[in-house]
């Protein structure tokens, strides 16, 4: 046991949290290998970025990861906690050309393709730690021996393995079809990282002339700049409008080349003018269209998005120049009937926000539906749940309409496809290692140049992580994972592709639980951005008020897959718990002379023991059960009420005269409790906020070297007493009732007076004549079974199978109370009158904003309800 004397007065969290961390890290209590002898329990991190810097939602994210790991670890498990960064190809290029451009005025394309990767490389160097250390700062009990980088030699090997196994499977193959561009990033996208937005935009309404003829068709389209591409106009076959049309040709405007009527399904007779453009090339319904039809796909835009020279005249403008451009051109033609205006979804990429532009390009691709199927079925059958199982449809929706993956991104910073083109044959080699020389026809090869989805890394982190492709004991022991713990907004970016990716090469899934948290958001409910400028640095909250009580806010309230509100007042009211444990810890501290933390014989527990210790006892199973449940917020709830309620405003109080009476036969016995029941608390405590835990732990009496690796406190049999529970808290309920009713008298606790207890219960209520006479001001507690004796105008309480009396001449001074009270009564007299005069006042009344006269009227209520207590106490007094 620590000097207790060494513990500080005030709670002050950066003096020992840092210590205490380091302290942890060096006796390499989060460490983990592999023993057959324990259950494992095991949780990959999400990667952070890796030049990422921590804000609230990884906060959140670790927080909710270590409470459960730190509970499992002392439950016994071998729990394993893998931390590692994502190498963010899109997001750490970016930032890198940035750099580039600001400090010396140069692209990529200036440095060339290797002294680029070097300079992202140091990127990585310079500020990957930092996003570490800061996860260290929030209490995160990572095994740090096994920290991981996507890009590492392990991981990258992996990836190899997985893109040449699907490869040779057929699952993963190179194909032209329409892809989602980000003319900004300047790469291709998937599905999952294009997010949708309501924009406002029009309908174009175009006339197409039939070539040697007066008639035209009229299309109507949201994207006019893509008519450079159009190959055909399809009409509906059973269209009657124009089924004369079909097989006619049409002249294209501004560009003159000629094109088909086509008769197609696709087309909604319903929808538009019931002519449809067709351009392959751009939109994905129309490459289809093409495809049936055998149309050529003409593409019109460079990767910037400018216009190429199938625009013709357009050529080298932006795509929405060009649109403005063309748009005049067709009126000043006559060719442009009308502009609707339309709010339609847009694509916009989930990195920059810029507009996505369908359009076809040559890309990788893994074939979904083949692989979707078994990670359907694995949900369906329990093999992984979700929590809350609401998230299972987001999931099963996704998966069961899901398109063919296109993993290649037109990136320098990644992993490199590795694919290699024979320079002489031209045909391709898909191969674990590099090649130099074609194997079909001992020709030089090159190998593609894009690189791999940040996400196609990252869907086998819960595998690759422990060593796999290779067959690692770490892999055949802590693999699956236990549980996966993310927010629900990344559930088609990465827990779908981790399921069927795992389903694929390992045969199993890669977690057992998906627990799905939600967002943290400001306290109006928005969405911390820097574009609101509303995000809250959680570095910034630790520095002010402690990681303790950062950890205890994110936990507090917080209900699986739920978004939560962010307020500093929550922060601050999680320090005041925190100061409350220490200021409780140390009057307990202060108050010891034991030297081991034991329970007493149960013999020789009082009333007021046996009850906290039932309280605690519950506490241990409800608390179990509900971290079980993921029930994080519940749990954390229960233990704030026990250790604020039960613990410090009660018992601390309850037996403080058995502790500062050195004569008392049972004052060590009160010690005892008082150790056993923090100091076990403290270990409920523990996952939830660290730092303090173990701090007040150390300095209390305990056997072993840390709160860390301690046994997690269990529910026991022995400790359950309900009778007694139900005795001390009529005595407690009784204590309560007291104390309100002389405050509302506003008696000071000074004042003492005499109890009388009217009760069939005697023999329980004489237990509390202590309680009553510290807690409840009683000079004398007399508890009979009879009112006969009790003065008439005695104040009377009604609680819990007794009635209490206390004569109102020991409370009060008569004649000074009813003075108060006649005051009291004409000042609440006054303020109703005023109150009725202005709700009277018809120009009040109909100037007045409802809001204000609604608080009037509430204001007249509540003056009412004081004036009645007022003249029934009068009453009351004047019959004293």
């Amino acid at each position: 046991m620590d000097d207790n004397k060494n513990i500080s007065k005030n709670y002050n969290p950066s003096e020992f949290e840092d210590r205490i961390y380091k302290n942890w890290v060096e006796k390499g209590y989060f460490h983990a290998e592999v023993d057959s002898k324990k259950e494992p329990f095991t949780i990959v991190i999400p990667p952070p970025n890796v030049t990422g810097q921590l804000h609230m939602g990884h906060a959140l994210d670790e927080t909710l990861q270590d409470i459960l790991i730190r509970y499992k670890r002392m439950q016994g498990y071998n729990a394993l906690w893998i931390p590692g960064t994502d190498h963010a190809g899109i997001a750490t290029q970016i930032k890198v050309e940035e750099q580039l451009r600001v400090n010396e005025g140069l692209t990529r394309y200036d440095l060339g393709y290797d002294a680029f990767l070097e300079r992202v490389w140091d990127w990585k160097k310079h500020f990957g730690g930092r996003i570490i250390n800061q996860l260290k700062k929030i209490g995160s009990s990572c095994d740090w021996d096994r920290e991981r980088f996507t890009m590492d030699e392990g991981c990258s090997k992996a990836v190899r393995e997985v893109f040449v196994n699907l490869y040779n499977k057929g699952l993963i193959y190179q194909g032209s079809r329409i892809i989602n561009w980000c003319p900004h990033c300047i790469t291709a996208l998937s599905d999952a990282e294009v997010e949708h937005e309501e924009q406002a935009g029009h309908f174009w309404h175009i006339k197409y002339p039939v070539k040697d003829s007066d008639e035209f068709v009229i299309i109507a389209t949201t994207r006019p700049e893509t008519l450079f591409g159009d190959t055909a106009v399809a009409v509906n076959p059973e269209d009657e409008r124009y089924k004369n049309l079909i097989g006619k040709t049409l002249i294209l405007p501004l560009v003159g080349r000629e094109i088909p009527v086509i008769a197609d399904e696709y087309v909604d007779k319903e929808f538009g003018t019931g002519c449809v453009k067709i351009t392959p090339a751009h939109d994905p319904n129309d490459f289809e269209v093409g495809e049936r039809h055998n149309l050529e796909k003409i593409k019109v835009m460079n990767d910037d998005a400018t216009m190429n020279e199938y625009a013709g005249k357009y050529c080298g403008m932006d795509r929405y120049e060009c649109r403005k451009a063309m748009v005049a051109d067709l009126e000043e033609q006559g060719l442009l009937v009308k502009v609707e205006d339309h709010t339609h979804n847009v694509g916009v990429c989930y990195r920059c926000g810029t507009s996505v532009e369908p359009i076809i390009s040559k890309q990788w691709f893994v074939k979904m539906k083949p692989l979707a199927k078994p990670a359907i079925e694995a949900v369906k059958n329990g093999d992984t749940k979700f929590v809350p199982e609401r998230f299972s449809k987001t999931y099963m929706n996704w998966m069961e309409n899901v398109l063919d993956w296109c993993i290649s991104r037109q990136l320098w910073w990644g992993h490199r496809i590795p694919a290699f083109y024979c320079d002489e044959c031209g045909k391709v080699t898909v191969s674990k290692e590099d090649i130099t020389v074609c194997p079909h026809c001992g020709g030089t090869v090159h190998q593609d140049e894009n690189v791999l989805d940040t996400w196609f890394s990252s869907a086998l982190w819960p595998f690759s992580t422990l060593g796999w492709p290779d067959k690692t004991p770490e892999l055949e022991y802590f693999y699956p994972t236990s549980v996966l713990v993310t927010g629900y907004d990344i559930i088609f970016f990465w827990v779908s592709r981790m399921i069927f990716s795992a389903l694929e090469h390992t045969g199993e899934v890669p977690f057992k639980h998906v627990f799905i948290h939600g967002l943290v958001r400001d306290s109006q409910g928005r969405k911390m951005s820097k574009s609101l400028g509303n995000g809250i640095d959680p570095l910034e909250i630790i520095d002010k008020y402690g990681a303790d009580a950062l950890r205890f806010t994110l936990a507090t309230g917080n209900a699986p897959g739920n978004d939560m509100r962010f307020y500093i007042e929550r922060v601050e009211a999680s320090r005041n718990f925190a100061n409350k444990i220490w200021n409780a810890s140390r009057f307990t501290l202060m108050n010891l002379d034991i030297e081991e933390n034991k329970l007493p014989d149960i013999s020789r527990l009082q009333l007021e023991d046996k009850w906290i210790l039932s309280k605690y006892n519950t506490l241990c199973r409800e608390v179990t059960e509900n971290l079980d449940k993921f029930e994080l917020g519940v749990a954390v709830s229960k233990l704030y009420d026990f250790i604020w309620d039960n613990f410090c405003d009660w018992y601390i109080e309850l037996v403080k005269p058995r502790l500062f009476d050195k004569e008392n036969p049972t004052g060590k016995t009160a010690q005892y409790v008082l150790t056993y029941v923090l100091s076990n608390t403290m270990k409920l405590l523990h996952p939830f906020m660290p730092f303090i835990t173990e701090e007040i732990w150390q300095h209390l009496p305990h056997t072993g070297e840390s709160i860390v690796i301690s046994d997690y406190p269990k529910y026991s049999d022995e400790l359950n007493f309900p009778d007694e529970e139900k005795k001390m808290e009529l005595i407690m309920n009784a204590v309560s009732a007291i104390r309100l009713r002389r405050n509302e008298m506003n008696v000071p606790p000074s004042k003492k007076a005499k109890l009388i207890i009217v009760t069939e219960k005697a023999d329980i209520f004489a237990q509390g004549k202590a309680f009553f006479e510290k807690l409840a001001s009683a000079s004398e507690t007399v508890i009979t079974a009879s009112k006969e004796n009790v003065e008439k105008g005695a104040l009377n309480i009604v609680v819990d199978s007794a009635e209490i009396f206390i004569p109102m001449g020991e409370l009060l001074d008569k004649d000074k109370e009813l003075q108060r009270l006649f005051a009291e009564k004409k000042r609440l007299e006054s303020e109703i009158d005023r109150v009725n005069k202005k709700l009277a006042n018809s120009g009040f009344v109909s100037k007045a904003p409802q809001k204000v006269i609604d608080e009037e009227k509430a204001k007249g209520e509540t003056y009412t309800k004081m004036l009645e207590k007022v003249l029934e106490t009068i009453k009351q007094t004047e019959n004293i």
